[in-house]
């Protein structure tokens, strides 16, 4: 997978024009701004049932515990409304999701006040490490609505993570556990080229690379 990185290393750098002075201060540096919304994952989009549907919580914590979507939907539901931004160098401004505020689920979880850090685990095996500290956001969210619609298979279905302030390969689709961790471990493409901590406003991109040449594969790709 580590062609992937270089791929976007090597690639033109799409512009945007004609930003108002607030949207460019929105802008990471490198990105171009989008009003569609791309769809990249890797693997197949999985088909997902609701009732047998389940979020494992474990390593740690005092116990391990399993959450069905309707425990997750019992709880306190929040809206927040932020720009994501791909790695790949598309933004888009002011998306509109609903769902569990992480830091809220967090409150039942019983969590070891030695985990650092959360891998979270989502479909086709994909993995991706965050840490604790950045999940504790108030808009990061376990999201099952955007736009004031369920969530599309293609965009994570029933459940995603949204980690808004970093590159979007963090905010997981189909997530099915939270891995709480003492140690950081890398994920799937923290392993392949791509950046550990993955802030876009210092174009934390790649592994090893302070200002990599991004790509713009992302234009070729199925878009909402």
């Amino acid at each position: 997978m580590k062609n992937k990185a270089e791929r976007i290393k090597n690639a033109k750098v799409p512009l945007s024009k004609n930003l108002g002075v607030d949207q460019a201060d929105r802008l990471p540096p490198g990105q171009f701004l989008t009003e569609t919304f791309p769809i990249l994952h890797e693997g197949d989009v999985p088909d997902v049932d609701t009732d047998t549907w389940q979020l494992k919580i474990f390593g740690e914590v005092e116990q391990e515990q399993v959450w069905s979507y309707a425990d997750l939907q019992a709880l306190p539901k929040s809206q927040i409304t932020s720009d994501i931004h791909c790695v790949t160098r598309w933004s888009k401004f002011d998306t509109l999701w609903e769902g569990v505020r992480f830091r809220d689920l967090l409150d039942k979880l019983h969590v070891k006040p030695e985990a650092k850090y959360v891998m979270v685990h989502g479909g086709n095996d994909y993995e991706t490490n965050v840490p604790l500290a950045d999940l504790l956001s108030e808009h990061v969210l376990l999201a099952y609505h955007y736009d004031h619609k369920p969530l599309t298979p293609k965009h994570g279905y029933p459940v995603r993570l949204v980690v808004p302030h970093l590159y979007f390969w963090k905010s997981a689709k189909w997530i099915t556990g939270l891995e709480f961790m003492k140690e950081d471990r890398p994920g799937f493409w923290e392993q392949n080229g791509f950046h550990n901590e993955a802030d876009p406003f210092v174009e934390q991109r790649f592994s090893g690379e302070a200002l990599p040449i991004p790509e713009d594969e992302w234009t070729k790709k199925e878009f909402d």
